[in-house]
């Protein structure tokens, strides 16, 4: 599950009544009379697309714009998603399973294609490979538009005002635009009440631990996760690390003395074989995170820029301040 990060994921889907047009191809609306409210046209990474109407035939890949699409509702215009790192939130499962899975991990250009999709959703930039014929480019000759999570844009740091923007561009796009400004409303309030309960609380340096044996594949200070790390209480040490993830040499970490490592849970390794790998090290022995034992746990999906980032927030500040 490196890979997500360090390859990072799409989709796409094939044009019904959206019309994409994508850097350095040229706009393509689509045919015909535009539904209330559109045209819209939006900027998403540096590509541009038009659409005349809602996409009809989305699909999805990777967990976290699949929750999106499902937290405004809109599993009915989900013709196929992929690439689960966890299990999906109760409240979506439902909406989850009247989905049809086009594969374990990302659907191979034929089968994305088979599904006849008019927009493909990427959660990471991996998503839209290259290689595998299936860039927001090949998908836009294809008469297909596509959408990148910001969180994986060029250039800047991710914010909460991202993740504001990402679910409002959602909605936009489906149609959506009161149930987007509902959750962005709802999402502003929660991590209100969770600011308001840290107030003056000392933050307390935090190491994420992902992944790795050789080095420490780590959050950088690019993505979301630095941000619900800074609102929970804590200060990533690694937030001078100009990427969303990255890797940290063993000397780093010990030289930075974090207090609470922070392990992400996804994949085959589970947290008790990630928590051993650190505790047996004796490199680590004087880490005062290791020799207090102080970890804390996050889901994956928890920490990437979707949906679950305000009660994620407020799950990571239980662990790292739990006397608030």
């Amino acid at each position: 599950m490196i890979r997500h990060r360090k390859l990072l994921p799409a989709l796409a889907l094939v044009p019904l009544l959206a019309a994409c047009a994508t850097t350095p191809a040229p706009d393509a609306p689509a045919a015909g009379k535009a539904a209330a409210g559109f045209p819209y046209t939006v900027d998403n990474c540096g590509v541009k697309s038009t659409y005349q109407a809602p996409p009809k035939r989305a699909v999805t890949m990777n967990q976290h714009v699949t929750e999106v699409m499902l937290a405004l509702g809109l599993e009915k215009s989900l013709v196929g998603t992929a690439y689960l790192d966890d299990a999906v939130l109760p409240a979506y499962k439902k909406a989850y399973d009247s989905i049809p899975v086009l594969a374990k991990e990302y659907p191979s250009k034929e089968a994305l294609l088979a599904a006849n999709p008019d927009f493909v959703y990427g959660g990471y930039s991996s998503a839209f490979s290259a290689k595998d014929g299936r860039s927001r480019d090949d998908l836009a000759r294809a008469g297909i538009a596509t959408r990148l999570n910001t969180e994986y844009c060029p250039t800047g740091s991710t914010s909460v005002d991202d993740l504001y923007r990402e679910v409002r561009e959602t909605g936009r796009t489906f149609g959506v635009t009161s149930r987007a400004d509902s959750w962005v409303g709802e999402a502003r309030a929660t991590l209100a009440a969770t600011e308001k309960r840290l107030k003056g609380v000392e933050p307390v340096s935090v190491l994420v631990y992902d992944s790795g044996d050789k080095t420490a594949f780590t959050a950088g200070g690019k993505g979301i996760g630095n941000e619900l790390i800074t609102r929970a209480g804590g200060r990533n040490v690694f937030a001078d690390l100009d990427k969303t993830f990255g890797d940290a040499t063993w000397e780093q970490v010990v030289a930075r003395k974090p207090e609470v490592v922070v392990i992400y849970d996804y994949g085959s390794t589970t947290v008790e074989q990630k928590k051993k790998r650190l505790l047996d090290d004796p490199a680590l022995k004087d880490v005062p995170a290791i020799k207090n034992r102080r970890f804390a746990v996050m889901p994956l999906s928890d920490t990437v820029l979707g949906v679950r980032v305000p009660a994620a927030v407020d799950k990571l500040a239980a662990q790292l301040h739990p006397a608030r």
